[in-house]
């Protein structure tokens, strides 16, 4: 995850944009009583009608926020989950008009992230590669897919503004990879049902955990919603519960270091003089030819394999032999964070490379925290907070929680990706897209790349998958130039993935 200021193309635009509440206002005054006894409603929604600019032209909306409850098998509410949805208002024809359905990660994040800073229709103040700027504000986003879909932006219980309505609800129902599945499939049946979108194409679109999230919905929506979909947008995914070995999982983590090493002018020249994408085709092949099967072999290797690996781990990562030799050809991603930059004084970001920590002291074998997160927030926290409240007139006195807590989380039986695969076997209208930042040391790219390969082994799904790297990080969208790239690829997508007319679903 990066940039972003744009000049207005309509003078005046943004103060018409923002904050005008309508008559279809239907918040609950009892939503807020005293700061000592907060009532929380599971059901309410305020509406407010906002114009913007979006490739040059002007595009018209609604935007809805508000909660909508979960239920439970009796028909009772047990959470209310908040949300924001957008609708261009001059659209005749709603019946063809693609619906986004939005999640962040974590798995205890908010939708904050994509809201406003990637696909929706407004930007907080970032500069163009994504660091924190003063005054805090919201500006338009030039960008938004919002001209192409509809969106609505999610949050799971304890993320945002969404609660439990009670803490006699067992934390079972919402806290874990399978039960997070299942209850959000609910709630996105009965949201599409509220608000007459079942005609619409339908697409998921989930960033980091939000991968793991949507890859199961998918099959989850066919199977117990008979909704069927027509995309999955992958945002910096994980591993979607497919299995890796410690061999694999050493080898792969490598074209990441590469790219890290390139950004920060660690490389020998010959590297070092080549464009990152250039570059990078060696390393891949090094890593998936030479030292996937080196690390395979263990102590077996033999000594003067093992160091002519190790010369060439060093080469690509940027970091010296005799570190890559005392890691037994395996450097742990936190050493890594901590090393690659530890004679200029600086360690690098986790979830985006390309930002720069200083520790307490050079020593040590892990970054002291998380430079680009503590940046992130320095940005997000105050913008969103302003924009639901000021822009959005969603006023309450209930915490945003940019994470809340959703332990002890139940990872248990993840097959999320193949989940997927299914989902797409079953269904020929489905496609995927993968969207990855070379920097991102979370969910590295190369490992979405395998994903798709260990997804589709007999590769006849792969016309339906498609993968688009960017020089940025976890959120790639931050930096200005990939947050316009990233925006038309899904454009393009959405394009891509909607059938002809007339034509049929079948093989």
């Amino acid at each position: 995850m990066k940039k972003i200021f744009f000049l207005l193309l309509v003078t005046g635009i943004l103060n018409q944009s923002y904050g005008q509440e309508t008559k279809d206002s239907k918040t609950n005054s009892k939503e807020i009583e005293s700061a000592s006894n907060l009532v929380f409603n599971p059901d309410q929604s305020v509406v407010t009608q906002h114009n913007t600019i979006i490739k040059g032209q002007k595009v018209s909306y609604k935007a809805t926020t508000g909660t909508m409850p979960v239920w439970d098998e009796e028909g009772k509410a047990i959470a209310g989950l908040f949300y924001t949805y957008y609708e261009r208002s001059d659209i005749k024809d709603r019946a063809s008009r693609p619906l986004i359905i939005s999640f962040n990660g974590g798995p205890g994040s908010a939708s904050v992230w994509m809201q406003i800073a990637y696909t929706g229709p407004s930007l907080l103040n970032v500069d163009d590669e994504g660091y924190p700027l003063q005054p805090y504000s919201i500006k338009q986003n030039p960008f938004s897919i919002l001209d192409v879909a509809d969106i609505v932006f999610v949050n799971p219980v304890n993320t945002a503004y969404s609660r439990a309505t009670s803490k006699e609800v067992p934390k079972t129902k919402f806290f874990g990879t399978n039960a997070d599945i299942k209850y959000l499939a609910d709630w996105i049946g009965g949201f599409v049902t509220r608000t007459n979108r079942w005609a619409s194409p339908k697409y998921l679109i989930g960033e980091s955990y939000g991968t793991t999230r949507v890859s199961g919905l998918a099959l989850q929506l066919q199977n117990n919603q008979w909704m069927y979909l027509n995309g999955v947008i992958l945002v910096s995914p994980t591993e979607l519960g497919i299995t890796r070995g410690v061999a694999t999982d050493g080898a792969l983590k490598l074209p990441y270091f590469a790219a890290t090493a390139w950004y920060h002018k660690m490389l020998s020249p010959d590297l070092q003089n080549k464009d990152l994408t250039n570059m990078l085709p060696e390393v891949e092949d090094f890593t998936m030819n030479e030292l996937l099967p080196s690390l395979s072999k263990g102590s077996s290797l033999s000594e003067q394999k093992r160091k002519e690996i190790a010369a060439k781990i060093a080469r690509y990562s940027g970091i010296s032999e005799k570190v890559v030799m005392q890691n037994n050809l395996d450097v742990p991603f936190n050493y890594f964070w901590k090393e690659l930059l530890r004679d200029q004084g600086f360690t690098v970001g986790r979830l985006d490379s390309r930002y720069k920590g200083i520790d307490r002291k050079d020593a040590g074998e892990r970054p002291d925290f998380n430079a680009e997160l503590t940046s992130w927030l320095h940005s997000f926290t105050p913008a969103i907070n302003m924009y639901l409240r000021n822009n959005l007139n969603y006023k309450t006195d209930f915490k945003y929680n940019m994470f809340g807590s959703v332990s002890p989380w139940d990872r248990s039986n993840d097959s999320t990706g193949e989940n997927l695969r299914q989902a797409m076997a079953q269904n020929p209208y489905l496609n995927v897209m993968v969207q990855a930042g070379y920097y991102d040391g979370a969910c590295d790219y190369f490992n979405s790349k395998y994903n798709l390969w260990q997804m589709d082994p007999s590769g006849k799904l792969k016309d339906r998958m498609s993968w688009k790297g960017y020089r940025s990080g976890h959120m790639m969208y931050l930096r200005k130039q990939d947050l316009e790239t990233a925006n038309e690829d899904l454009r393009e997508f959405i394009k891509n993935s909607l059938p002809k007319e007339g034509m049929p679903a079948k093989y």
